[in-house]
This record gives C-alpha cells, structure tokens and sequence, in this order.
C-alpha cells in the first residue's frame, strides 16, 4: 500500500512539474528578418519579411533547387499596430521577432515624426533588440524584401542583414542600428544619418538580370523629423570625417594624358576637430590623417604628386558634403557634439534644439596628411619614384 501511494504521489509530482506548457516548437513559428515602413494617404503601411532557413545551414553549398528564400505579407492601419494585428490575421502560426535584423523606411514614413514612433512602438516590444539595423529609401520597400543574395545564399547573410561583413571594403555610409540612432537622437546635434538603399542592377546571370542592394546615401533624421537625402558623389565626403571607416577609395587624373587615372586605396583614417571661440563665434579646425595604398598604375609619377593629389581630392569630398548638407540645415559632421563636448559653457549660449549656427566658414581649416603612402605590389620597375 505504501509502494502504490510513493508511486502515484510521484506520477503526479512529474505531472506537475513537466509543464513548459508555453513554449513553441522551432518548426511551429514563422520568423521576421526585416520590417518595412510607409506611409501613404493618412495611413501606416507595412511589410513582414518572413524567412525560410532552409538555406542557412547550406551558406557554402546552396540547394540547387531554387527555393523561396522569403515571404513578404502586407497590411494597412491608422496606427502600426493596427497595420500589424491585421496582417496577424492571415498568418497560421506564432511569429517571432527575436531574430529581426533590420527595418526599412520609405521617405513618406520618415517625415512628421512618423519613423520616431515606429523606433518607440519596436523597442517596446520585448522580443526586439538594439541591435537592430536601420535603413531609409525612396524605392519600393516590397521589391527590396524580396531580392534574393548574389548566388542565392541565405537571406540571413544579406547585406541589409549583415552590413558589416563588408566593412572592410570601401563602404562610404556607416551602418546604423537602434542604440546609435537612440544615441544620435537623444545627444547634440540631435540628428542621425541613417544609411540609403537602393537597387542595383549590375549583376546578372546567365538566365536573367540580377538585383542586389546598394548603400548610396543617407537619409538625416532629427528630433524634429525628416531633413532629407544625401545621396551619392554627394555623400562621399563623410567617410573622411569618423575615425570608423576601415578603407574608402578616392580615383584622381594624372596630369598629362587625359585618360590617365590612378585610383587610391585609404585606410586607418584617423580624425580631429578642434573648435575654436572667439567673441562667441565658434570655427572648428579639422585634421584628418590617412594612409594610401596604389595599385594598378601605368605610369611614372613621384610621391610627392600624389601626396597632393589626394589631399586635394579628400578635401574637396568634405567640402563637398558639408556644403550640401548646409542647404539642407544639417550639421552632417557634428560639430555640435564636437563644441558640446569640448566647451558646453559656449555650447550652451549659442545652442538652438542641441544645434549651433553653422556656415560655409565654420570650417576654418582643413589639413589633411597622407602619413604613408605604399606602392604595393611592383610588378614592373619604374612606377614610382620614391
């Protein structure tokens, strides 16, 4: 009698404490890599990308049997999360957001505050992280979800996944996710550049065109809503101004023949601004140091010659830039920050919403230093005079 009552009181003691009863099987849930935002006539608009994994255990030998690498579900509402119950609607099985690795605004979503709440409304959600990146475009969102990787490797190695997996190459627009857009927004100059996608279509196979996304720009957040693009040539210029740019490239003419190019390789740039105050009038003093790299030239030509050619280029890349983004009322290369860090007292009398009034001239000096500049590889003498 004794054995019987052990043997039941133990039967149900394991039923008891055998209940993970809210838990999801793996292969029962439906998992979001990325989120896109619009907004068009009064109305959030989003677009749920929805992965396969079947291709994220073959990276390095895809199925040869092209299978879809995504789904991407749509829905309309006066409020995000009215957009996203109603989608919820027409999925059949739990969604996990925990693996979500970007979102993507359309310009009309970034105006009047309205990507501020869609930062809010995700951060809020406990599944989400920091970690998430952040992109902007004026191409559909839609056809952006759905491009598949260059030799149809997983969605999750993706360049909007994975950005920084080519940070080593030239890459002109610092990747951002949510802690830096947090820390952007919330410190002086109270402004973010949040990188631009667009399609590029100079890749193809043997059947057909093919597509991939390219980062040309960056689209300028603040507090205070959307401020605009900077886009392309015009964009290059902010690589120079980070101590966190890997390589960049800058391609100058040789004088001499017109068909001359010599294209240079920079890296291990690293950046000082210094502001100066007179009278509460504050100018900054900009010095940046780089090392170069050649390779592929066709003709004799002295260090020094290259030397100035660069520093020409680069300082005519920031120029560039700072002056678009002037027309735009952006400070692109926080000089607020560099003023508020260095000198809050003058900050704080000439500060407007965490800005300070900025000109073409606030700039006052520019020196650049190509502290090495490395030949590389010699295959054939006479190249380069030392």
């Amino acid at each position: 009698m004794k054995k019987k009552i052990i043997i039941l009181s133990s039967l149900a003691t394991s039923l008891l404490l055998s209940g993970c009863w809210d838990v999801y099987e793996a292969q029962r849930m439906y998992y979001v890599d990325g989120l896109g935002i619009d907004y068009k006539d009064g109305q959030y608009v989003i677009y749920m990308q929805l992965i396969n994994f079947t291709n994220v255990a073959k990276f390095e030998y895809p199925n040869p049997q092209k299978t879809v690498q995504a789904e991407v579900g749509h829905s309309k509402g006066k409020t995000m999360e009215e957009a996203l119950y109603k989608l919820f609607q027409s999925v059949d099985q739990k969604v996990f957001w925990g693996h979500m690795t970007f979102i993507i605004f359309s310009e009309e979503a970034m105006k009047n505050k309205n990507a501020l709440s869609v930062i809010d409304t995700v951060l809020r959600y406990r599944e989400t992280r920091y970690q998430i990146w952040t992109y902007c475009t004026q191409d559909s969102i839609k056809d952006i979800l759905l491009l598949t990787p260059i030799l149809n490797t997983s969605l999750i190695s993706s360049k909007l996944s994975t950005p920084l997996d080519t940070a080593d190459k030239e890459i002109f627009v610092e990747p951002v996710n949510f802690r830096n857009l947090v820390i952007g927004l919330n410190e002086p100059n109270h402004e973010i550049g949040i990188p631009y996608v667009t399609i590029s279509k100079n890749w193809e196979t043997a059947e057909q065109q093919g597509q991939e996304t390219a980062l040309t720009g960056v689209g300028v957040l603040s507090k205070s809503g959307f401020k605009g693009f900077i886009k392309n040539d015009a964009a290059r210029g902010m690589q120079w101004m980070h101590n966190r740019t890997h390589r960049g490239q800058i391609t100058f003419k040789i004088e001499g023949d017109e068909t001359d190019y010599l294209t240079a390789t920079l890296e291990k740039i690293k950046v000082d601004i210094e502001p100066l105050v007179k009278n509460d009038q504050v100018t900054f003093d900009v010095h940046v140091k780089i090392n170069a790299i050649l390779n592929g030239f066709k003709t004799n030509i002295s260090e020094d010659k290259i030397r100035k050619k660069i520093i020409k280029e680069v300082k005519k890349e920031i120029r560039t830039t700072y002056k678009e983004a002037l027309t735009k009322d952006i400070d692109i290369y926080r000089l607020s920050e560099q003023l508020y860090r260095k000198n809050v007292k003058v900050w704080k009398k000439i500060e407007k919403d965490g800005k300070i009034p900025l000109t073409p001239s606030s700039i006052r000096k520019l020196e650049i230093d190509v502290n090495q500049v490395n030949p590389g590889r010699k295959t054939f003498t006479g190249t380069f005079n030392e």
